[in-house]
């Protein structure tokens, strides 16, 4: 008979607790009983280290499916349950990125959009092609025999949100209140007077729109700065200063969804067609800049436009509590499907790296700097 290949998703800590309780069971939602049933003795799971985006191990099929809600997982019990063996096992630092194998995986072949990839790894398990799950098996088992580490930003190993289940079975975070937001708009003000000032040094926030603008100018694409923000300085440069600074958005969309664009803080362009949408949280609530972008995709759902928002990474978990809650999980498509997230750190790596390529990057190369959204099942 033959060998099947199904995914199956780990967060950092639910890969921890499964290591820690003997490395014998792998569990997933109630709603998986069906599809778990279609698994066989032999049959090898390919684990995926969410956060990072990592493959970090084999197990392979002991025993039939079966259902327990004996404690193994601190925040579910995952009942659907089979007997799995370690086959092959990495670390974090030697896990290999998915990123790195997209010249091996058919499903990074004729991509609709830049991150229709992502879809594949919304919930597990999930049945894989045989030449899929063989290539990733052998890129695992020759990281396991010549390791080779890899940084990675730590902060992407933090614990998600609680994931709650909808009446309709759909993954969703409830976020807790936001102890520092009454701060954090006292700061973002007393920050953009300071701005505005001709003497005042210039916010995070300024700064990061900045290296975006530049960037995408520099890249031989038009580029919008939100409509309030269009008077603003970096060091000295006016943002008018870039030649390639549109003045006016495209005739081909509607007044409502313009007026939703207009305050959009950063977006790429070419030909009239969004190739990028970017949201800067620095202090402010990310809520706000969310909710543009929400209504972007439930006025132009078929513009398939990637969107990023880009925070400090000490944020990281706030911007996934906010993207997974119920008035953004239930849009179509669901914001986590579209929505990725670069922290300030990165962006700024990356972009001084790349600076002498510029002119021959095209707006996908942020797939290896910014990070899904979605929270697995």
């Amino acid at each position: 008979m033959a060998i099947n290949y199904w995914l199956d998703l780990f967060t950092y800590e639910t890969w921890k607790e499964f290591l820690a309780a003997g490395a014998k069971i792998s569990g997933f939602s109630e709603n998986r009983w069906k599809t778990a049933q279609n698994i066989k003795l032999g049959d090898i799971f390919l684990c995926y280290l969410t956060g990072i985006s990592r493959w970090i191990g084999l197990l392979e099929v002991t025993g039939p499916v079966f259902k327990d809600s004996s404690k193994i997982w601190s925040r579910a019990q995952f009942p659907v349950r089979l007997p799995v063996k370690l086959i092959e096992k990495l670390e974090p630092e030697t896990a290999i990125p998915v990123l790195d194998m997209r010249e091996s995986l058919s499903f990074f072949h004729n991509l609709k959009s830049p991150h229709a990839w992502t879809g594949r790894f919304r919930g597990s398990p999930t049945k894989w092609s045989i030449k899929d799950g063989e290539a990733v098996a052998v890129a695992i088992r020759t990281a396991v025999k010549n390791p080779v580490k890899k940084p990675f930003d730590q902060a992407k190993l933090a614990k998600v949100p609680p994931i709650l289940k909808t009446a309709k079975g759909d993954s969703v975070v409830i976020p807790g209140p936001d102890t520092q937001s009454t701060a954090a708009s006292a700061e973002h003000q007393s920050e953009t007077h300071a701005t505005d000032s001709p003497f005042g040094e210039a916010t995070a926030h300024t700064e990061i729109q900045w290296r975006l603008l530049k960037f995408g100018n520099d890249m031989g694409l038009d580029v919008w700065v939100a409509k309030n923000d269009k008077g603003r300085k970096y060091n000295g440069q006016p943002f008018t200063s870039l030649p390639r600074l549109k003045s006016a958005l495209p005739l081909q969309f509607d007044e409502a969804t313009n007026r939703t664009i207009e305050f959009i803080d950063v977006l790429w362009m070419k030909n009239n067609s969004i190739q990028a949408a970017f949201e800067i949280e620095s202090t402010t609530s990310i809520f706000s800049g969310l909710l543009r972008l929400a209504d972007l995709i439930t006025m132009q759902p078929n513009l398939n436009i990637p969107l990023f928002v880009v925070a400090p990474s000490e944020r990281r978990s706030k911007v996934f509590s906010e993207v997974n809650r119920p008035t953004f999980a239930r849009l179509s498509p669901p914001m986590s499907d579209l929505c990725r997230f670069i922290p300030f750190e990165e962006l700024r790596t990356e972009l001084d790296r790349a600076q002498h390529l510029v002119q021959f990057l095209k707006p996908e190369f942020l797939d290896s700097i910014s990070e899904d959204c979605v929270i697995p099942d």
